[in-house]
This record gives structure tokens, sequence and C-alpha cells, in this order.
């Protein structure tokens, strides 16, 4: 049953007491047209408001998960990075040791006469050796440093969503080569 019949009906039948509806002022037009103008209302803020706001908010969950993503797929290609760079770490050190060792295998087939010679010489291939190791060594962490300094500048303007300054650019990068020389 509807409101207003209930109403319409007990304003017919209490003709002869007080009527409850004019004693706490209702009124039926002013009623209905709040409701409709609480359904356009309703209706506007759904279209033009609700929707674009839930878009916005989607957009945002999906960033994040761009960033995040990304953030995996660098420190996937930073581990990589720290692996290749310890196996060509190892591989100088396994060569310089080759070095050294065929350094002494030479020294003991010179004879007593030369073997002070074969001494020094042996010393001056062991440094060799090591200064070459260390400048492959130096090189490569140059390089990994640049690498992932790229790497998170890049990552960095992807997961902010603006364009970093040089200045900001230098600062991710002295951050980035602080983390890897500790």
């Amino acid at each position: 049953m509807n409101l207003s019949f209930i109403l319409a009906a007990a304003a017919a039948e209490g003709a002869k007491e007080p009527n409850i509806l004019e004693t706490f002022g209702w009124n039926a037009w002013g009623f209905l047209s709040q409701v409709i103008s609480f359904s356009i209302v309703a209706f506007l803020l759904a279209k033009f408001a609700y929707n674009p706001i839930l878009n916005v908010l989607e957009e945002r969950r999906r960033k994040i998960a761009e960033g995040l993503e990304n953030a995996a797929k660098i420190q996937t290609q930073l581990a990589e990075t720290q692996k290749s760079t310890a196996e060509i770490i190892a591989k100088a050190h396994v060569e310089a040791a080759a070095l050294v060792e065929q350094a002494r295998a030479a020294a003991k087939q010179v004879s007593e006469r030369e073997n002070q010679r074969a001494v020094a010489q042996a010393g001056e291939i062991i440094q060799k050796a090591r200064e070459a190791g260390e400048a492959e060594q130096k090189r490569l962490m140059a390089e990994l440093k640049k690498d992932l300094s790229r790497l998170v500048v890049d990552t960095t303007a992807k997961v902010t969503g603006k364009v970093l300054t040089s200045a900001d650019q230098k600062k991710i990068t002295d951050e980035a080569t602080r983390e890897i020389a500790a």
C-alpha cells in the first residue's frame, strides 16, 4: 500500500479528530518534489562524479601494478648483471692464476744461473696480471654502475610518471652508486 493512500484514508476517517499530518505540517507535493529532486541529483552524481572517480582510481591501480612489475624486472636484471659480473671477475682471477702458474713453470725450467732473473720476471708478470685483473674489475664495476644508474633512472621515471630533470637523474644515479659501492 502507498503511504499517501493510507494518509488520505486516515484523513477522510479522522475528520472529527485533528489530522496528524496537519499537526506535523506534512505536505504531499513538497515530499514528492523532494523525492524527484533527490533522484535527479543522485543520477547526476552517479553519471558525472562517481564513474569518473572510479576511472581515475582504476588508472592509479594500473600504474601502481605496472610500477611494481617494472621494479621486479629491474631487480631481475640487476641480479643477472651482478651474476655475470661475478662470473667475469672469477674468470679474470682464473686467468690471472693461470698466468701465475705459467710464470712459475717457466721459472722452474730456467737454469740455476738464470734463477734470479726468472724470479724477477715472474714477479712482474704477477703484478701485471693483478693490475690487468684490477683494471678489468674497475672497468666492469664502472659499466655496472652506469647500466644500473640508467635502469634506476628509467624505472623511477616510469614509476613516477614524470620526466626527470638532470638534477634528479644525477641524485638518483649518485644514490644507486653509493648503494653498489656499499
